[in-house]
């Protein structure tokens, strides 16, 4: 649908392809319009669903309707990227915190003057003078191990 402020379109001599298409009572013309391409996002989009058109309050053109849903996928696609980084950044800082707190409990458990922290699979005490001389285990041969023992 034409706009009645679009100016005419000139047609163009061109040396290669078809120059007029003619398809049953259509005549369709190649050739190339006056105006100027616009620099604007439309970002400010409206619609009339009774004209069924749509256009940009800030250019005040006419919106391809493809364009249009264009602009929409590709904001809808940055916001959701937005979110799966929040998401794993989110996730991070959990995995973090998780370490904090373990390493406060500790703390906490040492801080006592009566009692020292027990090992959860043994329930053998852990001296603060024990923690130096503790060693390190894959976590996930850890996990491994562990989720054999679980099943009956």
């Amino acid at each position: 649908m034409a706009d009645k402020k679009d100016p005419p379109i000139i047609e163009q001599e061109y040396l290669y392809g078809l120059k007029v298409v003619d398809i049953g009572d259509i005549r369709v013309a190649r050739g190339l319009s006056r105006r100027p391409h616009s620099s604007c996002g439309h970002r400010a989009m409206a619609y009339d669903q009774n004209e069924r058109r749509i256009w940009c309050k800030d250019c005040e053109t006419d919106v391809d309707p493809f364009d249009a849903f264009l602009i929409i996928c590709q904001h809808f696609h940055k916001a959701s990227d937005r979110l799966k980084r929040e998401r794993k950044a989110i996730e991070e800082a959990q995995g973090h915190n998780i370490i904090r707190i373990a390493a406060k409990q500790m703390d906490e458990h040492f801080r006592r003057k009566n009692m020292v922290p027990a090992c959860p699979h043994c329930h053998a005490g852990i001296f603060p003078e024990d923690v130096p001389k503790m060693g390190s285990v894959n976590r996930r041969w850890e996990e491994a191990k562990r989720a054999r023992k679980a099943k009956p």
